[in-house]
């Protein structure tokens, strides 16, 4: 009672009050607030700061509260952001500057009147027809009211539904991309690095538009085997974060020679947006996926008609390296076992309220568990071993229980997602056949039939987890040659602790415990795995090449064998504009920090070289890519000798790592003659 409130809305003083729920006026009346409101959204956008308002809600927060006299409380602002961003350059500065001056301009008393006059009421967390436990119990968290629940609500076993995410309607975003179908060329790339499956594409029946909204959009289909279809690419208005990436990565402009004027997407204001494109979401929703058999699954368009399982995670607007976990969700996610190791994928995979990991229509999903941070190569192999031995044991009991079936379900290879389907079918019928029998094999056989489909198995970390702290672990699976999958998601240093130096900081980065710039170079875990010779191993960058990070995700998964993928991930620790990260990653590429790579030790035995060098010969210096980034940068700001020497030493590294790459990649060999 007697507080001050602090709003920041698009709305002015004077039309503020009438904007908010009426239970929340009736709050400020009773309570007796003073009530203040700035639109630090536009001043933000206004400054060249985007979304970053802290320094502009801050300098409000201390107007307002005076705490310290205005004048007094301006200048110990100044001098921190002088002191805190100082080795970010005098650009950093000013525009914070300018947002605290723009601060105390922007801020406006309200003066309401003592009733209730809104016709707005608050919403409840969750939907109406969201499930009975996200109403009784996801609900009231989401509410911050999670300590009145009682323990009785809770699952006794720890393990919790998936898919909760898509019930959380977080309504983050300012801006959402909004599409132009008339410049679309349904290539579907801004759906493929969409790091929160807010952008879904389908291609359908025209029929069903029978029932769509009068806003929804929709185009004619292109492509031999869509002809007669109709393309809808549609956004998910309320789970957006508005992080642009997808503007970004979209080839197609109105003005396709100069590439100049609208695109095929483009950012608008959500606000106005928001229930006309909700409703044409739920729409969305209802229609049908897209037939697998008119598309490859192993390209990136046909990758992303298939529903991802991992959909509008937690994590940081623009995050890179949610990409990767959503496409893996698409590609595998209906057989997927997931051991994850404790870092950002934990938080934003696996943390409560809500979770990412969904499944499909038919309920086949991903299944998914956080173990430690060391452990997650073993945790996974232990997961590899428990489903060989399963399967084992479900393929004796089927030769003893049905002999007829035995040949058919043993011989299926389940090296495509469509022969996998077949097997699910046959798989079915088995349990119908079972379903009333009761002699103990019979029964034993029902409970592990489904070890009869092949299942995929992923450890999932960062790098702090692959290069550090669990590559111990990491080394044995690789060495174990069982069939695991290792996702490193790679941000070059430990960022869900704070922004820590690990062994894959590059050279003449800084970090905590590298604030002078990390002296040495950076290790090369990828290399480090081609050792074995039977491991399959890649190196991505989904900003560089979409089409080759599908493709090792592909062959990884196929590969007998443990395989490793390495991908790298921009991410708000490196101080760039996460709306353009996919484009720092091609900047990686193409100065030689981050050549692309596959070995297929499959190739071998075909008397192949197994390495493919999948990048170009650099075309930038290192310090093009790295001079765009606060890590580098803000050594150079301090100590701008030290920089140098350190910049020389990174261009030597990114060049002999390229240099030795393309040499590997040239030879040319054959294991089966003596005399080579």
């Amino acid at each position: 009672a007697g507080g001050t409130f602090l709003l920041n809305s698009p709305y002015p003083a004077d039309q503020v009050w009438d904007k908010i729920p009426r239970e929340v006026q009736k709050q400020i009346i009773d309570k007796k607030l003073t009530f203040y409101v700035i639109d630090a959204i536009a001043l933000g956008k206004k400054l060249g700061l985007g979304a970053r308002i802290n320094m502009i809600m801050q300098t409000a927060f201390f107007i307002i509260s005076k705490i310290l006299p205005e004048e007094e409380a301006i200048e110990a602002i100044k001098h921190a952001i002088t002191k805190t961003y100082g080795r970010k350059g005098e650009k950093v500065i000013n525009m914070n500057f300018a947002a605290v001056d723009g601060a105390r301009k922007a801020l406006f008393k309200v003066d309401y009147p003592q009733k209730v006059t809104s016709g707005i009421a608050m919403t409840s967390p969750v939907p109406a027809h969201a499930p009975e436990f996200v109403q009784k119990v996801t609900g009231p968290i989401i509410s911050g009211k999670g300590d009145d629940l009682p323990v009785s609500v809770f699952p006794d076993d720890g393990t919790y539904m998936t898919g909760t995410t898509q019930f959380e309607k977080r309504n983050i975003a300012v801006d959402i991309p909004v599409w132009e179908p008339e410049l679309c060329i349904q290539c579907g790339q801004c759906s493929i690095v969409c790091p929160h499956a807010a952008i879904l594409q389908k291609a359908y029946a025209p029929e069903l538009l029978a029932k769509a909204p009068k806003a929804f959009k929709s185009i004619d289909a292109t492509g031999p085997k869509f002809k007669g279809l109709k393309y809808t690419l549609q956004v998910a208005p309320e789970d957006c974060t508005g992080c642009t990436a997808c503007v970004n990565v979209c080839p197609s402009y109105e003005n396709k020679k100069e590439k100049t004027g609208r695109k095929a997407i483009n950012m608008q204001l959500q606000a106005p947006l928001r229930k006309t494109e909700a409703e044409n979401f739920a729409f969305f929703l209802t229609l049908p996926q897209t037939d697998p058999s008119l598309y490859d699954i192993g390209t990136v368009k046909g990758s992303q008609f298939v529903k991802p399982l991992f959909e509008f995670s937690g994590a940081c607007a623009g995050c890179g390296e949610t990409p990767y976990l959503k496409l893996m969700s698409q590609l595998f996610g209906d057989r997927a076992l997931i051991g994850n190791a404790t870092g950002c994928s934990s938080i934003y995979g696996g943390n409560l309220p809500t979770t990412p990991y969904t499944s499909r229509q038919d309920g086949r999903g991903p299944a998914w568990s956080n173990s430690l941070f060391e452990d997650c190569a073993e945790f996974a192999l232990g997961m590899r071993l428990t489903v060989d031995k399963l399967q084992e044991y479900a393929f004796e009991l089927l030769h003893k229980v049905c002999p007829e079936d035995y040949e058919a379900m043993r011989s299926a290879d389940q090296t495509t997602q469509a022969i996998l389907e077949e097997q699910r079918k046959r798989v079915a019928q088995l349990k119908t056949k079972l379903a009333p029998r009761r002699d103990p094999e019979a029964k034993r056989l029902l409970e592990v039939a489904d070890y009869l489909v092949n299942k995929s198995v992923w450890g999932i970390g960062g790098d702090g987890w692959a290069y550090d702290i669990g590559y111990g672990g990491l080394d044995h699976v690789l060495a174990s040659g069982k069939n695991v999958n290792l996702l490193v998601l790679d941000t070059e240093v430990y960022s869900n602790t704070g922004g820590q130096m690990s062994k894959s900081t590059p050279r003449g980065a800084t970090a905590l415990f590298a604030a002078a710039g990390k002296p040495l170079a950076k290790k090369d875990l990828a290399m480090l795995a081609m050792s074995y010779g039977n491991v399959y191993v890649a190196r991505i960058a989904i900003g560089a090449s979409q089409n080759q990070a599908v493709k090792a995700f592909m062959e990884a998964e196929a590969y007998p064998g443990p395989s490793i993928i390495v991908a790298y991930c921009h991410c708000i620790a490196h101080g760039i504009d996460m709306s353009h990260g996919f484009e720092e990653q091609e900047k990686a590429v193409k100065c030689g920090h981050w050549p692309l790579l596959r070995f297929n030790p499959k190739l071998i035995e075909e008397g192949k070289n197994p390495l493919s060098l999948d990048s170009k010969a650099p075309s930038i210096t290192y310090a093009e890519y790295a001079m765009g980034e606060n890590r580098w940068k803000s050594l150079k700001a301090i100590d701008p000798a030290r920089a140098e020497d350190l910049g020389r030493l990174a261009q030597k590294d990114a060049s002999l790592r390229y240099f030795v790459y393309e040499q590997l990649a040239k030879l040319s060999f054959d294991l089966g003659n003596d005399k080579k």
